[in-house]
């Protein structure tokens, strides 16, 4: 292959841009993530693995296969595990540093000047790749700020968008396909060789964060440090290694990129000095590798740069064919062509014109690559089925095949046969010649100017004159303009001017062995004689001898196609009657020479050695002329050079034959017998019809032929129709694919979301069981669409009542026969009702009507609740009794009389104020007596009987008697008995008013006790 460089396949828009942005834009890292089906795990994977203690410095734009007629649920679950802001993207959004952004379903997504823009996507369902376009944009707005990581999904999405990333010198991870619960997407990125991390989704974001602190933690180096010495020289070690270890040498190539690759080797494994890295490099030969790797970056795709390809087809392509006789040769070459995408892509635009000439030519593209990874993938012709968004239907329905699973594309036969791929060195290995395009594409930017005008002289020495060389869009013939005319200057297509042989042979002496040079015959210019510096002695000496005794002859094929005649063939051969086109040397052999060119020409196929048939009896214009045959194979050098072995037919004029010396006398004409003339004379009748037998099964087999090649044509077009139905097939498959993928997505959405609602129902069911509220929802119909267990107890309810009508349920409320109409007002009014009713068991309930909200403030019910409020009842009672027997306690405690109760065994119970002043003892010291201690001893016994009568529930009236007080002294007092009565009637103390006598007014005189 070519001697490809760093990046040699680089987008054209972007070849020669530096390695940051020059617009305005974000000056952190941006890391753009794709998945398909299972992607919603390894988001949260992902997520869950950053570190809450800080912020990462960058911005996540993560893309996702998305239903285009559903709305996406993923940035409400991505908030849930990070602590960064989530949104989804709107139209011209600027990204910031610390935030994630989703894309929005049924878009493409791209990135210009650190904005994201939302496009209509182009390709119709199931075909569309929205990993692939971000990752493009991003690493053309970004540079080496892009970081892409691809998750679990299946397909190819996201290959071809990780090698635009790398080309720019980004950083590229893939999840382990272990880890994936659909490895088709990591599995294919692997596969191109780019990865710098496999990692399960929770191990990436320490490894991300520790690349972006190394590689842009820290101010850039200056440019000028390429030029340091320290530098250089550690550079020059480094190519030392990498010639050694590949055979390759880089040291011709421009400093600065190389450098690029290099910074970015080291980051990825976070190594800060050159020469560290350079000891790395002499210690690790799988780091050789990889570095090797990354200067062989290829980003290329099938008809990259359109325009350009354009004026290819156009203008390029028809003067390949402009004066080439039917059945000639032409050949291109596609130096640098990576993974075979753009050799594939001069091969479908040659074979279009072949088609539309109408005119069999030989074409062979030779594709060369000094990446063997690169070739091999380019031998194998499969492709991801990404590469649909670069080639028109039309053309992957002709010439391509899907594979049956749909994730690959496969180049049709008739293509592949046209191209031979090989590994090639361009600095350093022979070139091919007699050439009639050269395509060399983004190559040479990244080789020094010294190496770029060898390349350039050798491909002039390789073209034929008027060959047509096509570079990339940022690339020139530079020095050589008056060697090259120019036919699109926009395009970068030019066209080979004859040069004078001094420079083409300066030019073979940098790349062709001494030997070898010595030999080479430049071709001559259109319409004069070549005039060689000096010949050799052995071209000198075969020239000469075939102007002298050349013998006539033709250069066929297997099938006596005549692919070049030498001297005077007019008496051996002569034109096929019929429509003019491919000569046949066998059709054009004049009467005696046909059956025996053809055995020969037969049996040096099948020995491969000369055949020689003499003296051959050869009918020229009325007589026979004597002539000797010989059919020899041809030594075509490589086997794949041609597709089939070529023979040279060599006919030669033999000489008269001589009468022997001692020869009998000629007998007369009349000495002839009968028999003998009558047997000569059968021979030639049996001759005659021996030869118009053959040339009837002639006839018969050529009819046969054409039936067969009829036969064979529609068999061809049913096998075409078959072909393009089994394509329409798979391409229904990639469809359904992709819609099962994204409904995968959707599921995976609704699957975290009804978790998400069990769980929330689950936590409601509980909260509503918890706090013993009875609950009911209603409709509008007023049917029962669920309710609370705690509601069994007030309405008799099971499970099987769920869409009855309430106003059917049988309930424990008493006095209350409203629910329906209540609920009827509520519905009408939409406003809240609450009343308060009791059960048949004497509980009690605040009954609260509400209408039912939707999240859109849509009444779809009511709400029935039921807030036990038994006890509430019970403590106000509570509380009223409280209050009554507070007010008299009050009057108790301010009235002036001395009220006591006392127990049926006479302990005082109770003793007011009104008792301490009347007779002196305290509260406490009264409680401690007995009521005896408080009467005179005279009055004991009317005293008992009173208390029996008391005790009896007998009414006493107010009488007077003598109380002692604490000095002794006895007072006269007005007492007022009364017995207390407990729940059952029965009395279990007395309550004794006493007012002293000589504070009453009115009183009677009456025996005391």
């Amino acid at each position: 292959m070519a001697s490809k460089g760093p990046g040699s396949k680089k987008s054209p828009s972007t070849a020669a841009a530096p390695a940051t942005p020059t617009l305005p834009g974000p000056q952190f890292p941006i890391v753009g993530i794709g998945a398909s089906a299972g992607g919603l795990a390894a988001f949260e994977a992902f997520f869950s693995g950053m570190p809450d203690h800080k912020d990462p410095g960058m911005a996540f734009v993560l893309v996702q296969h998305l239903a285009p007629d559903h709305s996406s649920l993923l940035t409400e679950l991505m908030q849930r595990h990070t602590r960064m802001q989530v949104v989804e993207v709107t139209d011209g959004m600027l990204v910031q540093v610390n935030c994630a952004y989703i894309i929005p379903p049924n878009r493409d997504m791209a990135f210009l000047n650190g904005a994201l823009h939302l496009l209509e996507p182009s390709a119709p369902r199931g075909h569309r790749l929205p990993i692939d376009f971000l990752f493009r944009s991003l690493a053309q707005d970004q540079h080496a700020r892009a970081i892409g990581i691809v998750l679990s999904g299946t397909g190819s999405d996201g290959t071809l968008g990780l090698r635009a990333i790398k080309d720019e010198g980004g950083m590229v991870m893939v999840q382990n396909p272990a880890s994936a619960e659909y490895d088709g997407m990591p599995r294919s990125s692997l596969a191109t060789g780019l990865v710098d991390y496999e990692l399960p989704p929770a191990e990436m974001p320490a490894q991300l964060m520790a690349y972006v602190a190394h590689a842009f933690g820290r101010p850039p180096r200056p440019v000028t440090s390429t030029s340091a010495p320290q530098t250089e020289n550690a550079l020059k070690k480094i190519f030392i290694l990498l010639r050694t270890h590949t055979g390759h040498d880089f040291s011709q190539y421009k400093p600065s990129t190389i450098y690029r690759r290099i910074e970015r080797r080291m980051a990825v494994h976070q190594i800060e000095a050159l020469d560290d890295y350079v000891k790395f490099l002499q210690h690790t030969t799988t780091e050789v590798d990889a570095l090797f790797n990354d200067l062989l970056i290829g980003v290329t795709n099938f008809f990259r740069d359109p325009e350009a390809f354009e004026v290819l087809e156009a203008q390029v392509l028809p003067k390949l064919f402009e004066g080439k006789p039917a059945g000639a040769v032409v050949r291109a070459w596609s130096a640098g062509c990576s993974t075979g995408e753009e050799a594939y892509s001069i091969a479908i635009l040659l074979q279009e014109r072949l088609e539309a000439l109408k005119l069999s030519y030989k074409v062979q593209v030779f594709a060369t690559d000094i990446d063997s990874r690169a070739i091999a993938t380019a031998r194998a012709g499969l492709y991801p089925a990404s590469i649909a968004d670069d080639i028109t239907p039309e053309r992957l329905a002709r010439f391509f095949t899907a594979e049956p699973d749909g994730s690959a594309y496969r180049v049709h036969k008739s293509i592949r046969d046209m191209l031979v791929f090989s590994e090639h060195n361009l600095v350093k290995d022979p070139p091919f010649s007699k050439l009639d395009l050269i395509s060399c594409r983004n190559l040479l930017i990244y080789m020094g100017s010294d190496l770029q005008k060898k390349v350039m002289a050798l491909f002039h020495y390789a073209l034929l004159p008027g060959g047509m060389l096509f570079l990339g869009s940022s690339e020139t013939v530079g020095e050589l303009g008056d060697v090259f005319a120019v036919l699109d200057r926009k395009a970068k297509a030019y066209q080979r001017k004859e040069d004078f042989q001094g420079a083409q042979r300066a030019a073979l002496g940098r790349f062709l062995p001494p030997t070898a040079i010595k030999d080479v015959v430049l071709p001559p210019a259109s319409g004069k004689l070549p005039t060689p510096l000096k010949l050799s002695l052995r071209a000198l000496t075969e020239q000469t001898l075939l102007q002298q005794l050349a013998p006539v002859a033709a250069l066929v094929n297997a099938q006596g196609d005549i692919l070049y005649l030498h001297g005077r063939t007019g008496m051996f051969l002569e034109p096929a009657p019929g429509e003019a086109g491919i000569n046949n040397i066998v059709k054009m052999a004049r009467e005696g020479l046909r059956r025996e060119l053809t055995t020969a020409l037969h049996k040096a196929a099948n020995s491969k050695e000369r055949v020689q048939i003499a003296n051959l009896r050869v009918k020229t214009n009325g007589h026979f002329t004597p002539v000797n045959l010989s059919v020899c194979p041809v030594d075509t050098g490589p086997p794949s050079a041609l597709e089939s072995p070529l023979y040279l037919v060599v006919l030669e004029e033999a000489p008269a034959l001589e009468l022997p010396a001692q020869t009998p006398p000629l007998l007369s004409a009349s000495s002839h017998s009968q028999d003998t003339q009558a047997q000569i004379a059968e021979l030639n009748e049996e001759l005659q019809a021996k030869e118009e037998y053959l040339h009837a099964a002639n006839e018969e087999l050529e009819t046969s032929n054409e039936e067969l090649k009829s036969s064979n044509e529609e068999m061809q077009s049913i096998n075409e129709e078959l072909q393009s139905t089994n394509e329409e097939l798979e391409t229904s498959k990639e469809e359904l694919q992709s819609i099962n993928e994204e409904l995968a997505t959707v599921n995976t959405e609704l699957q975290t979301k009804v978790t998400d609602l069990s769980r929330a129902n689950n936590d409601m069911n509980n909260l509503l069981a918890g706090t013993g509220i009875g609950t009911i929802f209603l409709d509008h119909g007023l049917h029962i669409l669920r309710f609370t267990p705690a509601v069994t107890q007030i309405i008799h309810l099971i499970l099987s009542d769920v869409g009855r009508p309430v106003a059917h349920i049988a309930s424990n409320l008493v006095g209350y026969d409203r629910l329906v109409a209540d609920v009827q007002q509520v519905l009408t009014s939409l406003q809240a009702y609450e009343i308060d009713v009791q059960t048949v068991d004497r509980k009690h309930y605040t009954m609260r009507i509400l209408p039912y909200r939707t999240q859109d403030n849509v009444v779809e019910g009511v709400v029935i609740t039921f807030v036990d409020i038994t006890e509430m009842v019970r403590t106000r009672e509570a509380l009223r009794t409280a209050n009554a027997q507070l007010r008299l306690a009050v009057v108790v405690r301010d009235a002036f009389d001395a009220i006591t109760v006392q127990d049926l065994n006479g302990s005082i119970l109770a003793w007011n104020p009104g008792a301490v002043r009347m007779y002196g003892w305290s509260e406490t010291e009264a409680l401690a007596m007995n009521v005896s201690a408080r009467i005179p001893a005279a009055e004991h016994g009317i005293a008992l009987e009173r208390v029996q009568q008391l005790s009896q529930a007998q009414t006493l009236e107010p009488y007077v008697t003598q109380r002692l007080a604490k000095d002794g002294s006895v007072i006269e007092v007005s007492l007022t008995s009364t017995a207390l009565l407990n729940a059952s009637g029965q009395v279990y103390a007395i309550a004794t008013t006493e007012r002293a006598k000589e504070f009453e007014t009115g009183q009677k005189n009456g025996g005391g006790l």
